[in-house]
């Protein structure tokens, strides 16, 4: 089931990706950040909300909010400070680049997740998942030379240095996640919960600093549709990972390979609505990602 629920969290993800890159074209990035997960936020406290006035109904359908110590509290505000790091780079690296190269890109992050599945949980991959692992990053290198035809050279654009410290962010947060479920117990929405806001008020003090003093750039910003659905998807997305994160028998490291077959969307579909280049050329590599992910479910 665990494996299921990693392909629903992938189907959100993606279309997560494509609503992402609607919000950021053209737009300032730290206040599209914080729309989006004080949107994600309002979706889950909505619920929160419900749990206390109901709790009885909320409990039979699932809407268990923790009680968790100060200690835990400190635990998930570390997620957050990851979490909120890897978004900002994402984010600017979104809004200069395709999506047709940032998505691939974030593709290797189960490669990160699968080196610190091994060290860290002491996860074993067999001979198939070594060959599906090593498929997905080839891939991604044919995608770098791709992308150079469409005027990105991956060794001088920073926007591209970007885009991979936010993969190896979010590969290291998703390690993080098992041991905050597994280790410390917490249900998907409990952690949600927190995890939002926690990250709404380290968005806060940045745009402290760097946008809310600066009338040009508050001016400069425009709010779309697309800021609301790329919260509430976002959220989806993660309650189903966290829910598939609850097995004990669940890998993470097969998890977040599951994960990356949103990239099906993410490049297909996206390639179409914002008309990007070379798609059929970045099929080749898109097959073989597909295919490295096909091994690891099939081993």
């Amino acid at each position: 089931m665990w494996m299921y629920l990693g392909l629903l969290a992938a189907l959100f993800l993606g279309l997560h990706n494509l609503c992402k890159k609607h919000a950021v074209q053209g737009n300032e990035v730290f206040p599209v950040l914080l729309g989006t997960v004080s949107s994600g936020f309002l979706f889950v406290a909505s619920f929160y909300v419900l749990s206390l006035y109901f709790p009885e109904y909320a409990l039979s359908n699932g809407y268990n909010f923790q009680k968790i110590p100060w200690q835990t509290h400190g635990y998930i505000f570390i997620k957050s400070i990851i979490m909120a790091s890897s978004w900002i780079l994402a984010y600017q690296a979104l809004k200069h680049l395709p999506i047709t190269i940032v998505t691939p890109i974030r593709s290797a992050g189960p490669f990160f997740t699968f080196i610190g599945a091994i060290l860290i949980y002491q996860e074993r991959p067999n001979f198939l998942q070594w060959i599906g692992f090593f498929l997905i990053i080839f891939s991604v290198i044919l995608y770098s030379k791709i992308g150079k035809k469409e005027g990105i050279n991956f060794k001088r654009n920073k926007w591209i240095f970007a885009i991979i410290g936010a993969t190896f962010l979010g590969a290291s947060s998703g390690l993080y996640d098992k041991f905050l479920i597994q280790n410390l117990t917490l249900n998907p929405q409990t952690l949600q919960f927190w995890f939002c806001l926690y990250t709404i008020l380290i968005l806060l003090i940045i745009l402290t600093i760097t946008w809310f003093p600066h009338a040009e750039k508050r001016k400069a910003f425009k709010f779309r549709w697309s800021i609301i659905a790329v919260g509430i998807l976002l959220q989806a997305a993660d309650y189903f990972y966290f829910k598939a994160l609850q097995d004990p028998d669940a890998l993470i490291m097969l998890l977040s390979a599951i994960k990356r077959s949103q990239i099906l969307i993410a490049v297909v579909v996206g390639g179409l609505v914002f008309k990007e280049q070379n798609k059929r050329k970045k099929l080749v590599p898109l097959i073989g990602i597909m295919i490295g992910v096909g091994l690891i479910l099939y081993s």
